[in-house]
């Protein structure tokens, strides 16, 4: 057999998304997405798609890049899939090896891992020198058989209204705005800035699985106070790409109110399983997925490793 690692090409995205679909079934991926996140990285991230293929076949990836807006330099990221059917085969070593050699060249000094918590991914990274950081729970709400809670039946509270993405589509700064505020509250390893303007818009609002239909936001007063993104694939498969309230309009219930507003309006869409993914930390937002009736699918680990030692 013949193992080799390149960059991806055009003609790839259909394996690699059907690898990362075997390797992460909870996720929105479909061919256009891998592509896009190609075209689209920001030259400072120094993205590269490694694809390991054997035989002709791909077998693998690795996304690989540096944190170009995170506030403490020299900090990279290495995410790698190999097909249930080809581990053991020396792929995701391969592609490791390539990656972690091409970060330290960038001069990158950390790099961050996501591991599914399994026996064999988890042996993989810590036998390659990978330390085990936060955690981060993936839940599943099947949209075909769990009752959601009642829309507002009695109307909205005073002053909140109800839109979607899509009424924002002349004008999507005040979703910008909302989400600079709610992502810098996320809990996670790598503390990062506010993006441009003009990266929102190509990174978020221009993300190919975004449905800004089925994407629920709350205005009150005139204000932008909650939303709740979703990633849909075609598939039936939906993705809360993220839920936020601004904080002065926490402890409201505006983000029951998005989200919930949000999966009925996927489920009238014909989506069939809602997926969400909370960091291990995150009381409020896994509260507010149990109240759903999400229950747990999976969990992943935060793995890092420093390429200066």
């Amino acid at each position: 057999m013949t193992m080799t690692v390149r960059d991806f090409r055009a003609a790839d995205a259909e394996a690699v998304a059907a690898a990362r679909r075997s390797a992460f079934p909870y996720l929105v991926t479909t061919p256009r997405t891998v592509v896009w996140a190609v075209e689209s990285a920001p030259v400072e991230r120094h993205y590269r798609l490694l694809v390991a293929e054997a035989d002709g076949r791909v077998v693998g990836t690795s996304e690989v890049g540096v944190f170009h807006d995170g506030e403490e330099p020299g900090l990279a990221f290495a995410n790698t899939t190999v097909c249930a059917e080809a581990r053991g085969l020396g792929a995701g070593s391969a592609l490791v090896t390539a990656a972690e050699g091409y970060l330290a060249g960038l001069g990158a000094a950390k790099v961050f891992a996501w591991t599914l918590d399994e026996p064999y991914a988890v042996t993989f990274a810590e036998r390659r020198g990978y330390r085990r950081g936060r955690s981060s729970r993936i839940q599943r709400l099947d949209l075909t058989a769990t009752a959601l809670p009642p829309l507002e039946a009695d109307g909205l509270p005073d002053g909140v209204d109800l839109r979607t993405a899509a009424d924002f589509a002349d004008d999507p700064r005040p979703l910008y705005e909302a989400d600079a505020e709610c992502t810098a509250d996320e809990p996670g390893d790598v503390t990062t800035t506010p993006l441009p303007y003009a990266e929102w818009l190509a990174s978020t609002w221009e993300h190919p699985a975004l449905d800004r239909e089925l994407t629920s936001v709350a205005v009150v007063d005139g204000v932008v106070a909650s939303y709740s993104v979703a990633h849909t694939d075609g598939r039936g498969r939906y993705w809360s790409g993220m839920t936020g309230t601004l904080r002065a309009y926490r402890g409201r219930g505006l983000a029951k109110l998005t989200k919930n507003d949000s999966l009925h309006r996927a489920r009238s869409a014909g989506c069939r399983e809602a997926y969400t993914g909370n960091d291990g930390d995150n009381g409020p937002m896994l509260a507010v997925n149990k109240w759903f009736g999400y229950e747990p699918a999976v969990n992943e680990w935060r793995y890092f490793r420093d390429l200066s030692a």
